[in-house]
């Protein structure tokens, strides 16, 4: 007779949480059974949108089926109060196991440390802690534009040492296990000639008291890098983008050597069967238009401005040579359909749209859903408007975006360093063919790295479908305006990719 398994579940607390990916992934994992294994006992984040989506989405998770006043108040319907007032015992759950605070305050760590203490008496040894300190003091261009602030002193940025409050927390929780990420500059950057990532590995190895508290494991079968087994491609695991991630998994010593006296194989994530693409989740997405950011923004004024930027890329295209004959005979063709077209789309939809895949359809889509949140469009100037029709009809000819050297003399921007090799891919088209580049932060300043494929339509892209790139599900409301939404979705870890941790770890812990 079959012995009925005991149900393991871990208390999990996220740290630098943002608007909750990794919790998100964690959350929904489940075991052969049906069963959750991580349960997010504790989230921590200190920006106040990105609080608000975090706590939103806490709320949604209390639910075993969301109620309808949860879809009314992503839709507009109903207001934040009413939403409250409808369920109120869970949005007291979701204000419980959610706070706004900024890691390495006093305030923080007095609070933190209540919360914790109620962790361990209800879990014991039972928790994992995932997040990810800010990656500002570490990226590329965070470091870039560090070095041109006058004054600036590495040693004395706080963002450097961020971590050490994810540290003190190990210390404090013991945690089965930890999951840490961070972009993959931490493993290039310095303070005093010495690399940070060393010091970061000490430091995570020694949390719970001993050198070897914690045993660091490889969790990819690649041994490229400065951190081989470390370096997560996530366009290798059914991630429609091409976002490259240092993700650092810890197990307590204990755990890591009943594993090893297991002689099995440490687990690793499993390659995807095929790589997902744009195409998949974008292509069915309603058509938008742009919005005009310096003229009266109206659909005829758009049309007449979208026609002209037509056929001013397709006269720049024509000066430069005969080489772009075929991309000036499709704009031509843009701007004769669209000029006696009398449908101009909208700037925004609540359509709900299709996936083309059958695995991000499941995680990304849902049945209940009615209409699709965060999906408007933003405005441009007009100038710009040229750059994007030639980028986008360009990448349709030829199956690549467009480098600074192949715009027309004609498109180029007022930029003094357009020339020089630094901004060679300052207009980037993300193709229906492969898998984005990295949607970034940098997408709520400017589209110009994130233009939607599609030509007709003139614009980047919009909160839902950088989300959607980001495989956040549809029901994944930003809180916030859309600055705001886009920094969320750009600072996030995947989803769908946070899933695949979960699970690795969980079969680590013999959770499954």
């Amino acid at each position: 007779m079959e012995v009925e398994r005991v149900k393991q579940e871990f208390k999990t607390v996220d740290l630098f949480a943002g608007p909750g990916g990794l919790a998100e992934g964690f959350s929904a994992f489940r075991d052969a059974r049906g069963q959750k294994v991580f349960d997010i006992a504790f989230s921590v984040e200190k920006e106040a949108s990105a609080f608000a989506t975090l706590r939103l989405r806490s709320f949604f998770r209390q639910f075993a089926k969301a109620p309808d006043a949860y879809y009314d108040y992503i839709a507009g319907r109903i207001s934040k109060e009413s939403l409250v007032s409808a369920c109120p015992e869970e949005w007291q759950r979701a204000e419980l196991e959610t706070a706004m605070l900024e890691l390495g305050t006093d305030e923080a760590r007095e609070e933190i440390d209540k919360r914790l203490e109620d962790i361990i008496a209800l879990a014991g040894s039972n928790t994992v802690v995932i997040g990810g300190p800010p990656c500002q003091a570490y990226s590329l261009v965070g470091r870039a534009r560090n070095q041109g602030i006058k004054g600036y002193v590495a040693s004395e940025d706080h963002r450097h040492f961020l971590y050490r409050e994810y540290i003190r927390i190990l210390e404090r929780l013991h945690p089965a296990a930890f999951v840490m990420e961070n972009v993959k500059g931490i493993l290039s950057s310095k303070i005093g000639g010495e690399h940070i990532i060393d010091q970061v590995l000490a430091d995570l190895r020694a949390a719970g008291g001993t050198d070897d508290s914690y045993r660091l494991v490889p969790i990819v079968d690649d041994d490229r890098g400065r951190l081989p087994g470390h370096m997560i491609r996530s366009e290798n695991f059914g991630i429609p983008q091409c976002r490259h991630r240092v993700i650092l998994v810890g197990l307590r010593r204990d755990i890591a050597e009943t594993w090893e006296r297991s002689g099995k194989p440490w687990p690793r994530l499993a390659p995807a069967v095929r790589q997902a693409k744009v195409a998949h989740v974008l292509s069915g997405m309603p058509d938008l238009r742009s919005g005009l950011s310096k003229t009266e923004d109206s659909s005829s004024n758009w049309r007449a401005a979208a026609v002209e930027a037509f056929e001013v890329a397709a006269a720049a295209c024509r000066k430069d040579g005969d080489w772009l004959n075929d991309v000036t005979a499709k704009l031509l063709d843009y701007a004769r359909i669209l000029d006696r077209d009398d449908h101009v789309p909208p700037r925004s939809s609540t359509r709900v749209a299709p996936i083309d895949d059958n695995l991000l359809g499941a995680w990304i889509g849902d049945d209940h859903l009615t209409e699709l949140p965060n999906h408007a469009s933003r405005g441009h100037m007009e100038s710009d408007l040229s750059r994007y029709a030639f980028a986008a009809a360009f990448a349709e000819i030829f199956g690549h975006s467009p480098k600074a050297d192949q715009f027309p003399a004609g498109l180029a921007p007022n930029h003094k360093n357009w020339d020089s090799g630094k901004f060679a891919d300052r207009f980037r088209v993300q193709g229906w063919g492969s898998p984005s580049t990295t949607v970034t932060s940098h997408i709520s300043k400017d589209g110009h790295y994130f233009i939607h494929p599609d030509p007709r339509q003139c614009r980047s892209l919009t909160v839902r479908e950088a989300a959607r790139l980001q495989t956040f599900p549809d029901n994944y409301f930003f809180e916030g305006n859309r600055t705001q939404q886009y920094v969320q979705v750009g600072n996030a870890v995947p989803p769908l990719l946070a899933n695949q941790i979960a699970e690795v770890i969980a079969e680590m812990l013999g959770a499954i």
